[in-house]
């Protein structure tokens, strides 16, 4: 039959592929069977010999504040998110563990997904943290013997990945263990090739550093020009309305709605000296809906969107496989804003061209109709001041969403176009460095791979 694949094992390899008997098909498919008999065959070492795992505590959920220790959580794994933009826990919270502190190159891997693609995602710790910082539990941290950046690119290849993606049990939520960590089979080449995928490593994580300060630099100017730069919300308890100006206008009677930070918010764009417009009227939404006439697609999910640059990546999935709200058409240049959680600023240009390129519906996704610069939207509602303002339509607590019409009718500032073309060019720069960082580490994870299958 067509598209039917077959395996046949034998009862001694199930026995010996895991220290639980699976007898689930979907371990024993092909690509991930030819995978464990090439580095069976290899004799490569498993992660326990050349590396140390160490999982993270789970600490006290009201230890969380604005200060103290920086900690990680799997939300900033996921996301890829900087050391400056995790949460923090007290001081006393920290020092119970103190040994669960990160150093120079720890490797953290996520221990839980919702999906199998994006289980074990990594985050390099690059160079020697300027403070102490640590990292919460459902996260590991890998301690390499070995060169440690080799290793972060080793993780990535597909011979590590087909062992990760077939080892996440679970069923609304996929999870890997300390044990399945510990045995993965680990591709180990010469020093001296370790040691150039290192400086490819190094090299790459430069311009990632040159590409977060201009962008740095972007939005400095940005504020500056709106008088923002320093601003903090008025957190004020009590605000006082009439009802003609509140809910006969806008139908809530919900207090959060009203807090006066979004009143004051809105008083600043709206007397920004040369003017406001509303989105709707500067951008054109795209509302196109794929038709799925191929087999896979090149997918864009919230969880894709890197929350603290402002980049996207996306995954090849099978039309089978795709999540239902998987329908709109994505193309070069067109802008998304996350609907979902709007206060992360998930909001990314799609900087490449790609085929077959479809994202969540969860998104807004805008193109460019006047000379208002979409860098400068990009920025603009990544800003503290949009986020906190976009919760001003939230609705719902636990997955809290705004619609489509919100972000819509949202007004921005018209800045001057001198002010907006050095605020682009500034962003494409950051957005070029970005590409060429990541351009070396794909060639890393390249050069490793061809590097595996010549021995």
């Amino acid at each position: 039959m067509e598209g039917l694949e077959i395996s046949e094992v034998r009862l001694s390899e199930v026995q010996l592929s895991h220290k639980d008997i699976r007898v689930d098909a979907e371990f024993y498919q092909r690509k991930y069977l030819d995978n464990r008999r090439y580095l069976n065959e290899k004799s490569y070492p498993k992660l326990s010999s050349i590396a140390d795992t160490f999982g993270g505590y789970a600490y006290a959920s009201d230890a969380f504040g604005c200060d103290g220790i920086s900690i990680a959580t799997i939300a900033d794994i996921n996301a890829s998110m900087p050391v400056d933009s995790w949460n923090k826990i007290t001081i006393k919270e920290y020092n119970k563990f103190p040994s669960n502190a990160l150093g120079k190159n720890d490797i953290l891997i996520g221990a839980t997904h919702h999906n199998y693609w994006d289980l074990g995602k990594l985050l390099l710790i690059y160079n020697q943290p300027q403070y102490e910082i640590t990292y919460n539990q459902r996260i590991f941290n890998i301690r390499a013997r070995i060169n440690q950046l080799f290793l972060f690119i080793v993780l990535q290849t597909s011979f590590v990945r087909l062992q990760i993606e077939i080892l996440g049990r679970g069923n609304n939520q996929l999870n890997l263990s300390k044990y399945d960590l510990d045995n993965l089979q680990i591709p180990v080449l010469s020093d001296s090739f370790q040691l150039q995928i290192g400086k490819n490593v190094d090299c790459a994580y430069q311009y990632l550093s040159k590409s977060k300060s201009l962008y740095s630099k972007a939005e400095d100017i940005l504020l500056s020009e709106l008088g923002l730069k320093d601003w903090q919300p008025n957190n004020a308890p009590v605000n006082i309305k009439q009802l003609k100006e509140s809910f006969l206008t806008s139908g809530r009677l919900d207090a959060e709605y009203y807090q006066t930070k979004y009143d004051e918010i809105e008083n600043i764009i709206k007397n920004y000296k040369n003017g406001t417009e509303i989105i709707g009227d500067l951008f054109t939404q795209n509302t196109e809906v794929c038709d799925f006439k191929e087999e896979s697609y090149n997918y864009i999910e919230i969880g894709d969107i890197n929350i603290s640059d402002g980049t996207a990546k996306y995954n090849l999935i099978s039309k089978e496989e795709l999540p239902d709200n998987a329908k709109r058409v994505l193309h070069k240049n067109d802008i998304l804003i996350s609907k979902v959680r709007p206060y992360r600023g998930a909001v990314s240009i799609i900087d490449f061209d790609d085929d077959k390129l479809i994202g969540s519906g969860a998104f807004t996704v805008l193109h460019e109709k006047t000379t208002y610069k979409k860098e400068v939207l990009q920025i603009l509602l990544r800003t503290q001041v949009y986020r906190d303002w976009l919760l001003k339509w939230n609705v719902g607590s636990s997955y809290p969403v705004i619609k489509d019409e919100d972000i819509l009718n949202l007004p921005i500032p018209i800045l001057p176009m001198p002010i907006q073309e050095t605020i682009s060019a500034k962003i494409q720069e950051s957005f070029a460095l970005k590409a060429e960082s990541r351009r070396l580490l794909d060639q890393a994870k390249l050069m490793v791979e061809r590097e595996i299958e010549k021995e």
